[in-house]
C-alpha cells in the first residue's frame, strides 16, 4: 500500500498586496509525524499569490521524501482548494501560472484537496509568519530545531505531561485622552501618552494579584503600552520585552474619528468592517491581518517563555484575538468582546497544547 503524506499549506500578504510569504508542512498521514517544512517570504505579493506558493512548496517538499505517495493536501483557502479540484475558474494570471507548476507535481488519483478551518492550519500559518518576520528583521527564515506542540500542533504524546503550563496575563494599557473620547488610536497614529484616569488604571494592574510573581513583561512598541508595561515591571522588578508585533490594528483613514464620524463618512465599509475578517479600513489593516501577525507572535511567545507567567500588555484588538482563539471563536465575534483599559484576562497554555481560559476583564 503507497504511503500517505498530508501537506497543510498557508500563505499570506500585510497589505494584500504587501509584504508576503508562505509555509508548508509536510506530515505522515498515519502517524502525525514531521516530516518537513517549509516556508519563504517572497516579496510583495496578494494573499492568494502566496497561498499558492505555499502549496507548490509543499507539494515539492513531499515528492521530496516519497514520489510515490498518496497526498493529502489541506489548506484553509477555499479559493485554492476549489480551483485546484477543478470546481472553479482561475481568472488571475499569476495563479494560473502557480497552479500549472502545481499540477506539474499532482499525479493523477493520487492527491486529494480539502477544506480545513483556519484553526487547525496554524503550523503553516505560523511558518508564513515566521517567513515574513524574518524578511522584516533582514534575515532569512530558518527551520527551528525543535517546535513544540503548543504552538505547531503537534500530538499531546509528544508533550511532557509534567510541564508547567504557561500563563499569559493579557492587559490592555490604560486609557488616553482618545481612549476616553471614544476615538479610533490605531497602529499609525498619534501615539498618546497615558491621561491621568489611566495613570491610576496602570498604577491599579500594576498592584494586582493576577500580575504578581510574573517572570516577564512583554509589550507592543506603542506609547501607551510602553508606559503601562513600564509601571508593572518596576513593581515586579523584572524586564520588559518589547514586541511590534502586539502593536494595535492600522486603522488607516479611520484613526482618531469616533465610530460616529466613520459612520457618516463610510457607512458601507465600517459595515463590512464589523460584519468581516477580511474587511479593512481604508488604508488600514483587516482583522484577519492583525490575527495571522498575533497568532505567530503568540506561538513564539509560549516556545521562549515555556511554563512562566508572563504579562502581555497590548491593545484591544489583539488581546480579543488571543481570547477567541482560546474559545475557538471566529473572526465575527471580535467585536462582541469587550475589553476595559487597564483589565486583565488570563489564559493558560499546556504543552499538550491545549489551552483555557481562568478569567476575563478583571478590573
Amino acid at each position: 500500500m503507497a504511503r500517505v503524506l498530508r501537506i497543510e499549506a498557508d500563505g499570506g500578504s500585510r497589505g494584500n498586496p504587501g509584504p508576503a510569504g508562505f509555509g508548508a508542512v509536510v506530515k505522515d498521514a498515519t502517524s502525525g509525524e514531521v516530516l518537513a517544512e517549509v516556508a519563504e517570504s517572497i516579496g510583495r505579493a496578494t494573499n492568494n499569490v502566496a497561498e499558492y506558493r505555499g502549496l507548490v512548496a509543499g507539494l515539492r517538499a513531499a515528492h521530496a521524501i516519497d514520489p510515490d505517495a498518496r497526498i493529502e493536501v489541506r489548506m484553509d483557502s477555499k479559493l485554492v482548494v476549489e480551483q485546484m479540484s477543478g470546481r472553479w475558474q482561475i481568472k488571475h494570471a499569476d495563479m494560473r501560472t502557480l497552479a500549472q507548476e502545481a499540477r506539474a507535481l499532482v499525479r493523477p488519483g493520487l492527491v486529494d484537496f480539502g477544506w480545513i478551518p483556519r484553526a487547525q492550519n496554524s503550523h503553516a500559518d505560523r511558518l508564513a509568519n515566521e517567513a515574513m518576520d524574518a524578511a522584516a528583521a533582514g534575515r532569512q527564515w530558518q527551520r527551528a530545531t525543535v517546535a513544540p506542540a503548543a504552538a505547531s500542533g503537534g500530538s499531546a504524546a509528544a508533550a511532557d505531561p509534567d510541564a508547567a503550563p504557561t500563563v499569559l496575563v493579557l492587559v490592555r494599557h490604560g486609557s488616553t485622552l482618545l481612549t476616553e473620547q471614544r476615538r479610533v488610536s490605531g497602529r499609525y497614529g498619534e501615539d498618546p501618552e497615558l491621561s491621568e484616569s489611566g495613570l491610576a488604571e496602570v498604577r491599579s494592574a500594576a498592584a494586582c494579584r493576577d500580575v504578581a510573581g510574573a517572570d516577564v513583561v512583554v509589550s507592543s512598541t506603542m506609547r501607551r503600552s510602553q508606559q503601562t508595561a513600564r509601571a508593572i515591571a518596576d513593581a515586579l522588578g523584572v524586564d520588559v520585552v518589547t514586541d511590534p508585533q502586539w502593536d494595535e490594528t492600522d486603522f488607516g483613514e479611520w484613526d482618531g474619528l469616533t465610530a460616529g464620524e466613520v459612520v457618516k463618512r463610510w457607512p458601507r465599509e465600517f459595515a463590512a468592517w464589523n460584519d468581516s475578517p477580511d474587511a479593512a479600513p481604508p488604508g488600514g489593516e483587516s482583522l484577519l491581518t492583525v490575527e495571522r501577525r498575533v497568532l505567530a507572535a503568540r506561538d513564539a511567545l509560549l516556545r521562549r517563555w515555556a511554563g512562566k507567567r508572563v504579562v502581555l500588555v497590548s491593545h484591544g484588538d489583539p488581546l480579543r484575538v488571543l481570547l477567541r482563539s482560546v474559545l475557538g471563536v471566529d473572526g465575527r465575534m471580535q467585536r462582541r468582546i469587550h475589553v476595559d483599559p487597564g483589565s486583565r484576562t488570563l489564559l493558560r497554555y499546556r504543552a499538550d497544547g491545549t489551552s483555557e481560559v481562568l478569567a476575563v476583564n478583571r478590573v
